[in-house]
């Protein structure tokens, strides 16, 4: 053989052998609902100015090696819905708006990431802070014509086979698609081969390494989990059910496994443009993050971690025309909008008409509007006006965004604080906008120049060896 051919020979069998070398054993993808790059930037700038630095403060998946950004419109629109976008990242396809794993038509299924890795071996487990059955965990293992079919897409739950699965639960467990009564769920999971385990204390006595799903106590809220703002010590959270479910992958397995991990309340909290709560959403979910970068950091060559979104939500924008920011303001808010609707009615309570006073004492208890943060006098006035029609002349005043109907003075308060804080919103629905993608790990420098939401899971695929053909 020739020196230069021997030498050739070479060059290929160590890149091979790097290749193979690279090839993950474990592989998360965790995506940001609605976590669009001025969300990842409007957190990282707040975090900075509670210490009152002109910097960003990064986040830990924005400090990882690889970074680039995706579009991520679908079949039929310039602006995806979740299912679309889910889908995208689930399939590695295009479809149209409110279309699960399917083509336009519905009439062809699409093989998940999650299947293709199923049918290498390893173990599989979805996740998210909302309903399991909701359109980004969806896209992994169902396979629907509507995103609203969730009796549906809980039989498809079932077809999975799928180790783990994780959430607050299931929004129609006894009726289908057409409204009409069906047998549960519930009982048809246990036939499955599922444990049903009901909060964390539950899960502690479950057996780890058997196919589980993990949901809310019972009692509590199966929509989805508290938002993070709102939470108390024992609420279960994002990052609590990302640890179960690497423990129960873990479990007596050789072969390795993917793990899907939504932070899905980004998303409802920009739809509301609540900008305190969308920042407090986006460091939930960067909590759930670091829990993974901690087993990364047992197996880094083992080990590849995707931190990316479906779409962005709310248009959001840091900055209102001035070069001065104030998002140091948003963290003189306490609770949710959701929660804030309700102390506000409860002023409502036995018939009464509070005082503008008391009104605005509950929102400087929960939003420091009036005392650490003084309002201008047109939104002093726009509130006023509110009160005025709600409280005084008892006319109905409401805001509604896709996942909630708030009190129209619990929104308009929202608003005014956004405004002090120099946040700005474009709309209540979701952009077109870019939306981030960082990789650490074994296969993450694949993903370095521009793309589309498509590529992500092609990628994933390429990296760990597996099967996705649609």
């Amino acid at each position: 053989m020739k020196k230069g051919n021997l030498i050739l020979c070479l060059f290929l069998l160590f890149v091979s052998g790097a290749v193979a070398q690279q090839k993950p054993k474990y592989v998360f993808l965790l995506i940001g609902d609605g976590m669009g790059l001025n969300h990842v930037n409007l957190t990282e700038v707040y975090l900075a100015a509670q210490e009152d630095r002109n910097t960003v403060f990064p986040l830990a998946f924005s400090t990882f090696p690889f970074a680039t950004f995706a579009t991520s419109f679908s079949l039929s629109n310039g602006v995806t819905d979740s299912a679309a976008g889910g889908t995208a990242l689930a399939v590695g396809q295009k479809t149209k708006n409110g279309v699960i794993a399917m083509d336009s038509a519905a009439t062809r299924s699409f093989k998940s990431i999650a299947y293709a890795a199923k049918q290498a071996g390893m173990k599989v487990g979805i996740t998210t802070s909302v309903s399991i059955d909701h359109a980004t965990p969806a896209s992994f293992y169902a396979n629907r014509a509507n995103r609203n079919m969730y009796y549906e897409i809980g039989l498809d739950l079932i077809k999975s086979n799928f180790d783990f699965f994780g959430g607050s639960g299931f929004l129609r467990p006894e009726q289908t698609f057409t409204k009409e009564k069906a047998p549960s769920l519930f009982p048809q999971f246990e036939r499955g081969g599922y444990q049903l385990v009901y909060g964390l204390d539950e899960y502690k006595s479950a057996k780890k390494g058997e196919k589980i799903i993990l949901m809310n106590k019972k009692g509590e809220d199966n929509v989805a989990l508290k938002y993070a703002i709102d939470q108390s010590e024992t609420d279960m959270k994002l990052a609590d059910i990302t640890d179960a479910a690497i423990q129960s992958l873990s479990t007596d397995n050789e072969n390795g496994f993917f793990l899907m991990v939504e932070g899905g309340k980004i998303d409802w909290a920009s739809h509301a443009n609540d900008a305190a709560t969308t920042v407090e959403e986006v460091l939930d979910f960067n909590e759930a993050v670091k829990h993974v970068i901690t087993f990364y950091e047992k197996h880094p060559d083992e080990t590849l971690i995707i931190v990316t979104a479906d779409h962005e939500t709310g248009g959001v924008a840091v900055g209102t025309g001035g070069s001065r920011l104030a998002t140091k303001v948003l963290a003189q808010q306490h609770v949710s909008h959701t929660e804030l609707s309700s102390r506000i009615s409860a002023l409502r309570e036995d018939g009464k008409t509070p005082s503008w006073e008391e009104v605005k004492s509950v929102l400087s208890e929960c939003l420091g509007l009036y005392t650490a943060i003084k309002l201008t006098e047109k939104d002093d006035k726009v509130l006023h006006d509110i009160y005025e029609k709600s409280f005084v002349n008892h006319q109905n005043q409401t805001a509604k965004s896709l996942y909630a109907t708030d009190d129209k003075l619990a929104s308009e308060a929202l608003k005014a604080l956004s405004r002090a804080a120099t946040v700005s919103w474009a709309s209540g629905g979701h952009s077109a906008a870019y939306i981030p993608v960082y990789a650490i790990g074994a296969g993450a420098e694949l993903f370095t120049q521009k793309m589309d939401n498509t590529d992500i899971p092609k990628k994933i695929a390429t990296a760990a060896g597996l099967q996705l053909t649609n």
